[in-house]
């Protein structure tokens, strides 16, 4: 890291980077390297780490309304991507030398090509990530990470060997075991991390290459381990639903309404983290298998085996699962307007929860929070459970 980050440690290291997000990226790109955006979990970081580049999660800004970007797209695009190519066009992302996309939702399709129009990176890649987890599909998906490679290595000038993917495999991989090793302190009653703090662990270490947010995690788990100040215990434990609630005040709102939110399930916290690639066999088929199959996304429609309930446990067990790991007593949706995706989970999702046991508050919104209105029905939500 750079000198004004080697001297913090641990959280308020990761504070520094969550406040200046692009710093050490910019730093990085003045020093020779090539900074790459993304979005989403599914283009494969593991390869652009290999290619020896630094892979950079492209993010909105919830806090700031869209200032341009609404003379470009539609109404119905997604908050989130209007938010995202707002602040690009505000210059927010000028230190990237590329991005990649992925076949994650329509809109985000969508955006790549215009993306490309408007900014013409030098390098730009659209991973064609199919939507089943059928034999057929996984073959299909390796050979396009193979494409994926080969354009990699014609912009960077270097081979991509088995034995650099396997390291960088080997590199991410810690960097999920850490994450987890995280998550897993929030299991305590009252947990030793707040969500907040969370969220900003999360966008700092996505923001960062991957040995140094390694290095950060493990600071942060060493101060987390002995610290004395952690969130109070409060009557209600939550887990969030959503898509990408990424810099977002939700949590902030949740956590004065008397609630410790605990986990989640979302698209830059347990979806990124809760699975590693295999590291015995070929490891393009590793990252297919483990990009395709384990990340747990809507947008991938799984294969039916037997009874509707058969079904709404392949979809929806993990949900479950975390939410039964840590001690959750609530749950609530939080979907953004017009993403498809997961809106169409919500009446299934729900009723799946309910029936296990566990009150559901759903919530559609915007990427800019509303907060006076979320915060009246997130308490009257709480009360109701407590």
């Amino acid at each position: 890291m750079a000198k004004a980050q080697v001297e913090q440690r641990g959280l308020s290291a990761a504070e520094q980077i969550y406040q200046q997000r692009s710093q050490r990226a910019r730093q990085l790109r003045d020093e020779g390297k090539k900074i790459i955006g993304y979005f989403c979990a599914y283009p494969p970081v593991e390869m652009l780490t290999a290619a020896n580049l630094v892979p950079y999660r492209i993010m909105g800004n919830p806090r700031q309304a869209v200032a341009r970007a609404d003379e470009y797209l539609e109404s119905i695009v997604c908050s989130f991507v209007r938010s995202c190519f707002d602040v690009a066009l505000l210059g927010g992302y000028d230190f990237l030398d590329g991005f990649v996309a992925s076949h994650a939702c329509d809109n985000i399709g969508k955006i790549y090509t215009i993306w490309r129009y408007n900014f013409k990176p030098q390098f730009s890649y659209f991973v064609n990530v199919p939507n089943t987890t059928s034999t057929a599909s996984l073959k299909f998906f390796r050979a396009e990470l193979g494409t994926f490679q080969r354009h990699l290595e014609k912009f960077t000038g270097g081979q991509i060997t088995e034995q650099r993917l396997f390291e960088a495999i080997k590199l991410h991989n810690e960097n999920r075991a850490l994450m987890r090793e995280i998550y897993a302190l929030r299991k305590p009653d009252p947990p030793l991390l707040s969500a907040v703090e969370m969220n900003k662990i999360l966008v700092a270490s996505q923001s960062i290459p991957v040995e140094e947010s390694n290095q950060l995690l493990r600071d942060v788990i060493q101060d987390l381990k002995k610290r004395h100040d952690g969130p109070a215990r409060k009557p209600a434990r939550l887990m969030v639903v959503g898509s990408e609630i990424d810099d977002s005040p939700l949590f902030q709102i949740i956590e004065d309404s008397e609630a410790n939110v605990v986990i989640d399930d979302a698209c830059i916290g347990t979806r990124v983290y809760w699975h590693d690639v295999e590291t015995e066999g070929n490891p393009l088929d590793n990252l297919a298998t483990r990009y395709l199959d384990r990340v747990m996304c809507p947008r991938t429609a799984r294969e039916r085996t037997g009874s509707r309930e058969e079904d709404l446990d392949i979809r929806f067990g993990h949900i479950l699962g975390l939410a039964r790991e840590f001690g959750v007593n609530g749950v609530i949706l939080y979907i953004l307007r017009y993403c498809d995706n997961f809106g169409f989970d919500v009446p299934d999702l729900r009723d799946y929860l309910e029936k296990a046991g566990l009150p559901v508050l759903f919530v559609e919104d915007e990427y800019l929070i509303s907060s006076a209105r979320l915060k009246t029905r997130i308490e009257a939500f709480i009360e109701m459970i407590s």
